[in-house]
């Protein structure tokens, strides 16, 4: 009895050992004698007890791999941050786990490495406005690297890519000079077309005093010949019209303030006589 039930729990174990159940979206390698020898698919698979054993277990799901950020330096010499993200599919387990010692550490020092030589490449200004083009050229160069370890590269993402903290504060200061300079010669244009404006303005309205003192002198003779057409030799319309236009200035002179005393002549005809005479000559 107890060779037998020796013998069941032997048996037990060795079909235990030779049925393996691989789940959905892994594969498994195995591994006879310490050789490779068959990758098990998902589902039921039979190997042989105490040959072949079940060495790694790798998942055929698409894996996402975080890329550290780091410093890289463009043509002109800038500082920029840049990290990305890497998603990879295994289509060969085998060629995963022989062919590297860690797929993962590999990707992810080949995809750093070719972003600083492709970034370098690059001047500041397509080093930040180029997202697509830094993609592609990463996705080609590092495809062909990781085909040889089973590994299909899905696509590349870079994630940021910023200029260092160095190179911020200097952009900032680059940028706040220009809009300084720009704010300098809105201003300066804007004081030049308001003196222009001013000066035309000036000159406009000097302009227009001329023409009105010329129509006012013309308007004062087109009067005096009228007025001398009418009076011709008659004196004494005249006396009046002037011996009038003299009281009322008298008038006007002796309501200012500043008048203190006013003198009429005796003979106001004479005087006003002695106008004409003069407005004759």
């Amino acid at each position: 009895m107890i060779v037998v039930a020796v013998f069941v729990v032997l048996v037990i174990i060795t079909i235990g050992l030779g049925v393996r159940i691989v789940p959905q979206g892994f594969k498994h390698v195995v591994q006879r004698l310490g050789k490779y020898h068959v990758t098990l698919g998902p589902g039921l698979n039979l190997i042989v007890p105490y040959i072949d054993s079940v060495a790694y277990r790798v998942t055929t799901k698409d894996i996402v791999l975080d890329i550290p950020s780091q410093e890289v330096i463009t043509r002109d010499n800038a500082v920029i941050i840049a990290n990305a993200v890497a998603y990879i599919n295994i289509i060969a387990p085998e060629k995963a786990v022989y062919g590297v010692e860690d797929y993962t550490l590999a990707i992810r020092t080949l995809v750093q490495t070719s972003l600083r030589s492709i970034v370098g490449e690059m001047d500041l200004d397509d080093a930040l406005s180029s997202r697509d083009q830094i993609k592609a050229r990463l996705k080609t160069a590092i495809s062909d690297d990781i085909a040889d370890w089973g590994i299909t590269l899905k696509t590349v993402e870079i994630q940021d890519i910023n200029p260092s903290q160095t190179m911020q504060k200097a952009m900032e200061e680059q940028a706040a000079a220009e809009r300084q300079r720009r704010a300098t010669v809105t201003r300066a244009e804007g004081e030049k077309t308001a003196a222009i404006l001013e000066a035309e303005g000036r000159l406009e309205a000097s302009r227009r005093d001329a023409q009105a003192q010329v129509l006012l002198a013309e308007a004062s003779q087109m009067a005096i010949d009228k007025v001398s057409q009418a009076i011709r030799d008659r004196e004494l319309p005249a006396v009046y019209l002037l011996g009038e236009k003299y009281i009322e200035a008298m008038r006007q002179l002796s309501g200012s303030q500043n008048s203190k005393i006013v003198v009429l002549p005796a003979d106001l005809p004479a005087a006003v006589r002695g106008i004409m005479s003069a407005l004759g000559k």
